[in-house]
């Protein structure tokens, strides 16, 4: 066979770079929509950040802890019912087949709250969206004489994760490939314009020719952009050291505790994940996982300890495996290392057929892929193609495991 004979030449709609829920999300969308859109994914479909993250699909509260109102929560108030009507079967995307940890999350306080907070949680803006917590209906865990907080109970969803990823994978598995960069290139015009994906397989040559490529590989956009020589938008990192905690206390807690002061984002977020041997895992965020990101990890097991014996004295913690994680939240470099305030999509100037996105927060899915749809509208790309016989014989990306699994067999 000659080397013209084994070129295979294939045309798509779209394809989509990064296997995160922001990815498959975006591809259950276009797809529903009609365009022969397809994703690759270089390793697990889920991994790193995604995999990592909490669950909690929160409508922006956890950024109101000072009493006021900011950007980005009212940017992303809606999220718990979009995301809601999806794991119904009644949503943009099909997640009826995902599991759903817990249908609230709870938001208490070590000692007396301030009274502007106070006031702003009782406030009418906030109606429907958090409400005090009467003491005969306490969850378990704060059901001890030892426990003398506020508590509140707020409308927000906490989903796992790695079936939400499954569930999506699902709906369009025949359009998910796993790509590996040592036998892919890139080809461009000399004005920058992305041609196509080539993709070296079994002795052939793969040449995909899209319409638009979608970059939603979170930290891993940045390597795609230098391998074409685009130079914005630039990416910053923000990183976390979160701290894992295995241990047989069998009641679940999806919270976040309010620090004192003015801090307007929580002291500690606790998620909790249930283990094969029947062992719960407590996953802890907050301001111990950013503000503990130069600590080794004895050293910030040793702080976590120290809160959770501060917070939960009545919980008998000295039996328990500990354990950390670090992650990278991937976003669009902001002035002064801002935190951006929605989910950013941008066509690239230097490949005009090239989208950057980045949801910045898990919750904010369905956002990046309704801006990125609204965009390819504007450019004016639309269904034009079908079919995709000759990828079927490319691999299939598995799901990734849960991030606790490599922490504590290790231990074991």
């Amino acid at each position: 066979m000659s080397q013209t004979d084994a070129v295979q030449q294939i045309h798509v709609d779209i394809i989509i770079i990064g296997g995160g829920i922001a990815g498959l999300w975006l591809l259950n969308r276009l797809r529903s929509q009609g365009y022969n859109a397809i994703l690759f994914e270089q390793d697990c479909l889920g991994s790193r950040q995604t995999i990592a993250s909490q669950g909690m699909i929160h409508g922006g509260i956890k950024y109101t802890l000072d009493g006021v109102f900011t950007s980005l929560s009212e940017t992303i108030a809606d999220m718990p019912n979009r995301w809601k009507a999806c794991l119904a079967g009644q949503g943009e995307v099909n997640l009826s087949n995902a599991k759903i940890f817990s249908d609230h999350v709870y938001l208490w306080s070590g000692a007396s709250l301030g009274a502007k907070v106070t006031t702003f949680f009782a406030s009418h803006a906030l109606r429907g969206r958090v409400g005090a917590v009467a003491k005969p209906d306490y969850p378990t865990v704060f059901q001890n004489n030892a426990f003398n907080g506020k508590l509140y109970r707020l409308q927000e969803i906490v989903v796992d994760v790695s079936s939400v990823v499954s569930a999506l994978a699902k709906n369009y598995q025949t359009a998910i490939f796993k790509i590996d960069w040592q036998q892919a290139n890139w080809l461009q015009t000399h004005k920058g314009r992305v041609e196509a994906l080539q993709i070296n397989h079994n002795g052939k040559v793969l040449t995909i020719q899209s319409q638009c490529f979608v970059f939603t590989a979170g930290e891993g956009n940045e390597k795609l952009l230098q391998q074409l020589s685009i130079a914005q938008p630039e990416m910053q990192c923000r990183p976390l050291h979160q701290v894992l905690v295995k241990h047989d206390y069998p009641h679940p807690l999806y919270a976040h505790c309010i620090g004192t002061g003015t801090n307007p984002t929580p002291r500690l977020t606790v998620s909790s994940h249930a283990t094969p041997d029947g062992s719960f895992i407590w996953y802890l965020g907050g301001d111990i996982a950013t503000k503990g990101i130069e600590k080794t990890a004895s050293e910030q097991i040793a702080i976590a300890q120290r809160e959770l014996n501060a917070l939960f004295s009545w919980i008998d913690f000295t039996q328990a495996q500990w354990g950390c994680l670090h992650i990278n939240r991937a976003e669009p470099k902001q002035r002064h290392f801002m935190l951006p305030e929605k989910a950013y999509v941008k066509q690239c100037d230097a490949a005009e057929n090239v989208i950057v996105a980045w949801p910045i927060k898990l919750t904010l899915s369905p956002s990046l892929a309704s801006e990125v749809i609204e965009l390819l509208h504007k450019l004016r790309i639309n269904p034009k193609y079908q079919g995709l016989n000759l990828l079927t014989t490319l691999p299939r990306p598995e799901i990734a495991q849960p991030f606790w699994e490599p922490i504590f067999s290790s231990q074991t």
